[in-house]
């Protein structure tokens, strides 16, 4: 896991790199032909980590609930984001997976349950946490290359 949880950190740390310079406005854009911008999908990235790995193993999410809803799966931006809000998603985007490597450290996702969602979509089995983490490489260099296409149009 500790691998699995250094490669995550290294994709969101390139992620938090390359939207650096980019203003409030901008990671607030959805360009033409697009559903989402670049601050949902980091926020789509936090959010799917806790569905799925903690909300799976019917664990409670390490999140304040407005910043797992309107990023979950089949969501769009529903509003713009302050800035506030989007140092506050930084910061989470980091501290979210220091935790998760904490807790799977500490043994606590013994109770991981089949996700059915994740089968049916991708056709991939997570049957235990390992299975998640390995998933969510998979899901990190996904959204990683929609964030870098977004990054070239605003």
């Amino acid at each position: 896991m500790k691998k699995q949880s250094q490669k995550i950190k290294k994709f969101r740390l390139f992620l938090l790199n390359q939207i650096s310079s980019l203003t409030t406005e901008q990671l607030n854009v959805i360009p033409r032909g697009f559903n989402n911008n670049i601050i949902w999908n980091l926020g789509h990235l936090v959010s799917s980590a806790q569905i799925i790995c903690y909300r799976r193993a019917g664990l409670p999410i390490s999140i304040d609930e407005k910043f797992l809803t309107p990023f979950l799966p089949n969501t769009k931006p529903g509003k713009f984001i302050s800035n506030e809000e989007i140092e506050i998603l930084k910061e989470l985007l980091i501290s979210t997976i220091d935790c998760l490597q904490s807790d799977y450290e500490n043994k606590i996702f013994d109770n991981y349950t089949k996700s059915e969602n994740i089968e049916r979509y991708y056709g991939v089995e997570l049957l235990t946490i390992d299975d998640a983490l390995d998933f969510l490489l998979y899901h990190e260099g996904f959204h990683s290359g929609r964030i870098i296409a977004l990054k070239q149009l605003v």
